[in-house]
Protein backbone atom coordinates (compact mmCIF):
# COMPACT_ATOMS: atom_id res chain seq x y z
CA UNK A 1 0.00 0.00 0.00
CA UNK A 2 0.88 3.78 0.25
CA UNK A 3 3.91 4.17 1.78
CA UNK A 4 4.84 5.23 5.00
CA UNK A 5 7.44 7.02 6.95
CA UNK A 6 7.04 5.72 10.67
CA UNK A 7 7.35 3.83 13.31
CA UNK A 8 10.44 1.88 12.23
CA UNK A 9 12.35 2.41 9.53
CA UNK A 10 10.21 1.91 6.64
CA UNK A 11 6.33 0.81 5.32
CA UNK A 12 5.16 -0.35 2.20
CA UNK A 13 1.95 -1.29 1.94
CA UNK A 14 1.06 -3.83 -0.93
CA UNK A 15 2.88 -6.99 0.15
CA UNK A 16 6.21 -5.64 0.58
CA UNK A 17 6.19 -3.93 -2.75
CA UNK A 18 9.23 -4.45 -3.78
CA UNK A 19 8.98 -8.44 -3.84
CA UNK A 20 5.77 -7.81 -5.61
CA UNK A 21 7.28 -4.80 -8.15
CA UNK A 22 9.74 -7.76 -8.92
CA UNK A 23 7.27 -10.32 -9.36
CA UNK A 24 5.14 -8.48 -11.43
CA UNK A 25 8.06 -7.50 -13.81
CA UNK A 26 9.57 -11.03 -13.81
CA UNK A 27 6.21 -12.15 -14.94
CA UNK A 28 5.88 -9.24 -17.59
CA UNK A 29 2.71 -7.84 -16.61
CA UNK A 30 2.86 -4.10 -17.26
CA UNK A 31 1.10 -2.09 -14.54
CA UNK A 32 -1.79 0.20 -16.13
CA UNK A 33 -4.13 3.40 -15.18
CA UNK A 34 -6.98 1.19 -15.23
CA UNK A 35 -7.75 -2.77 -15.83
CA UNK A 36 -9.41 -4.06 -18.48
CA UNK A 37 -13.62 -4.89 -17.36
CA UNK A 38 -13.37 -1.78 -14.82
CA UNK A 39 -16.45 0.37 -16.69
CA UNK A 40 -18.73 1.21 -14.14
CA UNK A 41 -16.81 -0.07 -11.32
CA UNK A 42 -16.52 3.01 -8.75
CA UNK A 43 -13.05 4.49 -8.69
CA UNK A 44 -11.15 4.70 -5.36
CA UNK A 45 -7.57 4.50 -3.46
CA UNK A 46 -5.83 5.02 -0.24
CA UNK A 47 -3.59 6.80 1.74
CA UNK A 48 -1.17 7.40 4.19
CA UNK A 49 0.70 9.95 6.03
CA UNK A 50 3.41 9.36 2.61
CA UNK A 51 0.43 11.61 0.35
CA UNK A 52 0.79 13.99 3.78
CA UNK A 53 -2.11 17.25 2.49
CA UNK A 54 -4.25 15.13 -0.33
CA UNK A 55 -6.56 17.88 -2.59
CA UNK A 56 -9.07 16.27 -1.93
CA UNK A 57 -11.69 17.85 -4.58
CA UNK A 58 -9.03 17.30 -7.46
CA UNK A 59 -9.50 13.92 -6.17
CA UNK A 60 -12.92 13.43 -6.56
CA UNK A 61 -13.14 15.35 -10.17
CA UNK A 62 -10.45 12.58 -11.20
CA UNK A 63 -13.18 9.91 -10.64
CA UNK A 64 -12.43 9.17 -6.41
CA UNK A 65 -15.59 7.88 -5.03
CA UNK A 66 -13.71 6.00 -1.94
CA UNK A 67 -11.03 6.08 -0.27
CA UNK A 68 -8.92 3.90 2.53
CA UNK A 69 -6.72 5.84 4.78
CA UNK A 70 -4.10 4.77 7.16
CA UNK A 71 -5.18 5.32 10.34
CA UNK A 72 -2.77 2.97 12.74
CA UNK A 73 0.41 0.25 13.07
CA UNK A 74 1.10 -2.05 15.76
CA UNK A 75 -0.14 -0.49 18.95
CA UNK A 76 2.08 2.55 18.96
CA UNK A 77 1.84 4.70 15.45
CA UNK A 78 -0.80 7.09 14.13
CA UNK A 79 -0.63 8.30 11.34
CA UNK A 80 -0.46 12.16 11.69
CA UNK A 81 -2.04 13.18 8.82
CA UNK A 82 -5.05 10.50 9.60
CA UNK A 83 -7.53 13.53 10.82
CA UNK A 84 -7.32 15.96 7.93
CA UNK A 85 -7.06 13.15 5.53
CA UNK A 86 -9.91 11.01 6.90
CA UNK A 87 -12.17 14.75 7.08
CA UNK A 88 -10.60 15.88 4.27
CA UNK A 89 -12.24 13.13 2.07
CA UNK A 90 -15.48 13.42 3.59
CA UNK A 91 -15.66 16.86 3.29
CA UNK A 92 -14.97 16.59 -0.63
CA UNK A 93 -18.28 14.23 -1.04
CA UNK A 94 -16.08 10.75 -0.49
CA UNK A 95 -16.62 7.68 1.15
CA UNK A 96 -13.55 6.84 3.42
CA UNK A 97 -12.51 4.60 6.29
CA UNK A 98 -9.59 3.61 8.17
CA UNK A 99 -7.12 1.17 8.13
CA UNK A 100 -4.30 -0.70 10.54
CA UNK A 101 -1.02 -1.99 9.09
CA UNK A 102 -0.76 -5.23 11.41
CA UNK A 103 2.51 -5.99 12.35
CA UNK A 104 1.62 -9.49 14.26
CA UNK A 105 4.72 -9.58 15.96
CA UNK A 106 4.82 -6.64 18.29
CA UNK A 107 1.62 -6.87 20.08
CA UNK A 108 -1.68 -9.24 20.17
CA UNK A 109 -4.61 -9.19 17.65
CA UNK A 110 -7.05 -7.80 20.44
CA UNK A 111 -4.49 -5.23 21.67
CA UNK A 112 -3.50 -3.95 17.88
CA UNK A 113 -7.41 -3.92 17.17
CA UNK A 114 -8.22 -1.67 20.56
CA UNK A 115 -5.48 1.32 19.77
CA UNK A 116 -6.98 0.92 16.02
CA UNK A 117 -10.72 1.82 16.81
CA UNK A 118 -9.29 4.25 19.62
CA UNK A 119 -7.36 6.45 17.08
CA UNK A 120 -9.34 6.14 14.08
CA UNK A 121 -11.01 3.31 13.26
CA UNK A 122 -14.37 3.48 14.71
CA UNK A 123 -17.35 3.10 12.64
CA UNK A 124 -20.70 4.48 12.31
CA UNK A 125 -24.00 3.73 10.14
CA UNK A 126 -23.87 7.43 8.38
CA UNK A 127 -23.58 6.73 4.99
CA UNK A 128 -20.05 7.88 4.65
CA UNK A 129 -18.17 5.43 6.83
CA UNK A 130 -16.96 2.28 5.13
CA UNK A 131 -16.03 -0.40 7.31
CA UNK A 132 -12.40 -0.94 9.31
CA UNK A 133 -10.06 -2.61 7.38
CA UNK A 134 -6.85 -4.50 8.60
CA UNK A 135 -3.76 -4.51 6.21
CA UNK A 136 -2.39 -7.58 6.24
CA UNK A 137 0.79 -9.17 4.34
CA UNK A 138 4.15 -9.77 4.30
CA UNK A 139 6.74 -8.19 6.90
CA UNK A 140 8.81 -5.31 5.59
CA UNK A 141 10.83 -4.58 8.76
CA UNK A 142 12.72 -8.04 8.89
CA UNK A 143 13.28 -11.20 7.40
CA UNK A 144 10.43 -12.99 9.22
CA UNK A 145 7.47 -12.50 6.16
CA UNK A 146 5.46 -14.09 8.80
CA UNK A 147 6.15 -12.39 11.33
CA UNK A 148 7.31 -15.38 13.41
CA UNK A 149 4.10 -16.80 13.92
CA UNK A 150 2.74 -20.29 12.81
CA UNK A 151 0.08 -20.53 10.20
CA UNK A 152 -1.91 -21.45 12.95
CA UNK A 153 -0.93 -18.23 15.25
CA UNK A 154 -1.47 -16.19 12.48
CA UNK A 155 -5.08 -17.61 11.76
CA UNK A 156 -5.64 -16.96 15.71
CA UNK A 157 -4.19 -13.33 15.57
CA UNK A 158 -6.32 -11.93 12.64
CA UNK A 159 -9.48 -13.72 15.08
CA UNK A 160 -8.30 -11.71 18.19
CA UNK A 161 -8.17 -8.45 16.11
CA UNK A 162 -11.68 -9.40 13.97
CA UNK A 163 -13.47 -9.97 17.08
CA UNK A 164 -12.02 -7.20 19.23
CA UNK A 165 -13.23 -4.59 15.88
CA UNK A 166 -16.50 -6.29 15.77
CA UNK A 167 -17.11 -5.84 20.03
CA UNK A 168 -15.83 -2.39 19.58
CA UNK A 169 -18.03 -0.86 16.27
CA UNK A 170 -20.03 -3.52 15.03
CA UNK A 171 -18.59 -4.55 12.20
CA UNK A 172 -16.23 -7.24 10.69
CA UNK A 173 -12.83 -5.66 9.33
CA UNK A 174 -12.47 -5.88 5.35
CA UNK A 175 -9.10 -7.89 5.15
CA UNK A 176 -6.31 -6.33 3.04
CA UNK A 177 -4.26 -8.88 1.49
CA UNK A 178 -2.05 -10.52 -1.01
CA UNK A 179 -3.34 -14.46 -2.68
CA UNK A 180 0.30 -15.21 -1.93
CA UNK A 181 0.51 -13.72 1.24
CA UNK A 182 -2.29 -15.58 2.73
CA UNK A 183 -1.72 -18.88 1.11
CA UNK A 184 1.47 -19.16 2.54
CA UNK A 185 1.01 -17.38 5.92
CA UNK A 186 -2.61 -18.71 7.12
CA UNK A 187 -1.92 -22.10 5.74
CA UNK A 188 -4.57 -21.45 3.03
CA UNK A 189 -7.13 -20.93 5.94
CA UNK A 190 -10.76 -20.58 4.84
CA UNK A 191 -12.38 -19.10 8.21
CA UNK A 192 -12.75 -15.59 6.97
CA UNK A 193 -14.05 -15.37 4.05
CA UNK A 194 -17.55 -15.93 4.59
CA UNK A 195 -18.25 -13.04 7.06
CA UNK A 196 -15.23 -10.60 5.69
CA UNK A 197 -14.79 -8.47 2.66
CA UNK A 198 -11.79 -9.19 0.92
CA UNK A 199 -9.54 -6.57 -0.26
CA UNK A 200 -7.68 -7.99 -2.50
CA UNK A 201 -3.98 -6.70 -3.88
CA UNK A 202 -2.53 -7.76 -7.08
CA UNK A 203 -0.83 -5.48 -9.76
CA UNK A 204 -2.38 -6.58 -13.11
CA UNK A 205 -4.14 -5.28 -16.01
CA UNK A 206 -6.51 -7.91 -16.87
CA UNK A 207 -8.33 -9.18 -13.53
CA UNK A 208 -7.86 -9.76 -9.56
CA UNK A 209 -6.84 -13.09 -10.49
CA UNK A 210 -6.77 -16.48 -8.59
CA UNK A 211 -8.45 -15.15 -4.71
CA UNK A 212 -7.02 -16.40 -1.33
CA UNK A 213 -8.73 -19.57 0.20
CA UNK A 214 -12.11 -19.03 1.18
CA UNK A 215 -13.04 -16.17 -0.83
CA UNK A 216 -15.13 -16.24 -3.83
CA UNK A 217 -15.94 -12.69 -4.65
CA UNK A 218 -13.11 -9.17 -3.80
CA UNK A 219 -15.31 -6.49 -2.82
CA UNK A 220 -12.18 -4.15 -3.15
CA UNK A 221 -9.07 -4.22 -5.90
CA UNK A 222 -5.86 -2.69 -5.64
CA UNK A 223 -4.78 -2.99 -9.10
CA UNK A 224 -1.63 -0.23 -8.69
CA UNK A 225 0.04 1.58 -6.50
CA UNK A 226 0.58 4.69 -8.93
CA UNK A 227 -2.14 6.51 -11.11
CA UNK A 228 -4.63 9.65 -11.25
CA UNK A 229 -5.44 9.45 -7.51
CA UNK A 230 -3.35 10.14 -4.63
CA UNK A 231 -1.90 6.82 -3.14
CA UNK A 232 -2.72 3.50 -4.43
CA UNK A 233 -5.56 2.57 -6.92
CA UNK A 234 -8.58 0.58 -6.39
CA UNK A 235 -11.93 -0.65 -7.41
CA UNK A 236 -14.87 -1.35 -5.92
CA UNK A 237 -16.56 -4.62 -7.02
CA UNK A 238 -20.06 -3.31 -7.75
CA UNK A 239 -22.11 -0.15 -8.19
CA UNK A 240 -21.90 2.54 -6.45
CA UNK A 241 -25.20 2.15 -4.93
CA UNK A 242 -23.50 -1.01 -3.75
CA UNK A 243 -20.76 0.82 -2.39
CA UNK A 244 -23.13 2.66 -0.11
CA UNK A 245 -24.93 -0.13 1.10
CA UNK A 246 -21.23 -0.85 2.62
CA UNK A 247 -21.38 2.20 4.49
CA UNK A 248 -24.26 1.55 6.34
CA UNK A 249 -23.68 -2.31 7.46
Amino acid sequence: MARDHKPFHRHVRTTAATAVVAALTAAGTALTALPAGAAGKPEGHDVSSHQKNVDWRSAKAKGARFVYVKATESHTYRNPYFGRQYNGARNAGILRGAYHFAVPDKSSGTTQAAYFVRNGGAWRADGWTLPPALDIEYNPYGKRKCYGLSKAGMVSWIKAFSDEVKRRTGRRPVIYTTTHWWNTCTGASRAFGANHALWLARYDSADAGTLPAGWSYWTFWQYDNSGSLPGDQNLFNGSMSGLKRLTRG
